[in-house]
């Protein structure tokens, strides 16, 4: 199996962005039709909302629908406002050096991936990061050196709420440091479970605890993998070995002191390497954020791709995936 991974640039706006969406609309479309159109909000209760909870995004939210079509399941959709449920795997951890970084292994479907970098100046603000839901993020960081990444948190519960690659979005472009985008995180009403690590140029830290069905918790774990304080789901936490995975994290953490390079080799073995593709489970990438230098870096097994906020170069790799599990 080959995924093609693409690293695309544009400051506003515009024909590329729009382009992107036409090519990943129809999937897009059959996954937030899937219980009908009429279990997701209306429009004007979804851009209500938006502009509610997320001010400062909502021009460019209005700007984006427009480059859409107009269309009013594009709008909904573009929203994040109350979406199909979806789960991800996902491990994630702060090197305990003295340079700030965090590192990620991205555990999903290969079917149900834009496998884009997005770089952006939206809102005056320098962004890149993993492309989800075609402006949303599952892992970035900004101009000001704050980078965030999520995990699922373990739990069935559905609410009203965003979806949290826009909720990173949010954060990555109002926010410049780790208070700052914990107060946002507290904020936000999240649709499902989730764990959001923040971590910024001072290394100041935090993983947020997100639920649709109880208040955020921040705490100062260095470690996310797929559950919150305690497992709640027992099968889904057996069949991704989540707390194997946070048990080995910590362990590094602890009790072997090593260099950037091992502590990231271990996110490119198991039991953090997951080949499980076939149930949706399978590591699509390992991503290395540095935010003091503005940097991210993605790898795979012998595959390295450094990409910089200030130098990005737009750019393309066939990446093949290690046989399923």
């Amino acid at each position: 199996m080959q995924l093609a991974f693409r690293a695309i640039s544009e400051t506003t706006p515009g024909p590329i962005w729009a382009g992107l969406f036409h090519e990943h609309w129809p999937a897009y479309h059959d996954w937030w039709a899937r219980n009908g159109l009429e279990a997701r909000p209306p429009y004007f209760e979804s851009r209500r909302a938006l502009r509610a909870h997320m001010p400062e995004l909502g021009d460019l939210y209005d700007r984006l629908c427009e480059l859409a079509g107009g269309g009013d399941s594009a709008a909904r959709f573009l929203s994040f406002f109350c979406p199909p449920p979806y789960l991800a795997g996902c491990s994630q951890a702060i090197w305990p050096g003295e340079e700030p970084m965090l590192v990620r292994n991205y555990d999903y479907s290969p079917t149900a991936f834009d496998a884009v970098v997005l770089r952006t100046e939206w809102l005056g603000r320098a962004v890149m990061g993993t492309s989800d839901g075609l402006w949303g993020m599952v892992d970035g960081v900004n101009d000001a050196g704050l980078a965030v990444s999520l995990t699922f948190g373990g739990r069935r519960v559905v609410g009203d709420g965003f979806g949290v690659p826009l909720i990173l979005r949010y954060v990555l472009q109002v926010c410049e440091t780790a208070e700052e985008a914990v107060a946002a995180l507290r904020r936000i009403p999240c649709h499902m479970s989730y764990n959001v690590t923040v971590l910024d140029a001072q290394r100041r830290f935090s993983t947020v605890y997100l639920s649709p069905d109880r208040e955020p918790v921040v705490t100062h774990a260095a470690v996310a993998t797929n559950h919150q304080a305690r497992v709640e789901w027992s099968s889904h936490a057996r069949f991704t070995a989540t707390v194997e995975r946070e048990r080995y994290l910590l362990a590094r953490l602890t009790l072997h002191p090593e260099s950037q390079e091992k502590f990231i080799g271990a996110f490119l073995k198991p039991p953090l390497y997951s080949t499980a593709f076939n149930q949706g489970f399978g590591t699509l990438y390992t991503a290395v954020y540095r935010p003091r230098a503005r940097t991210m870096e993605l790898r795979w097994p012998r595959v390295r791709w450094p990409l910089t906020l200030s130098g990005f170069s737009e750019g393309a790799r066939h990446i093949a995936m290690p046989s399923a599990a």
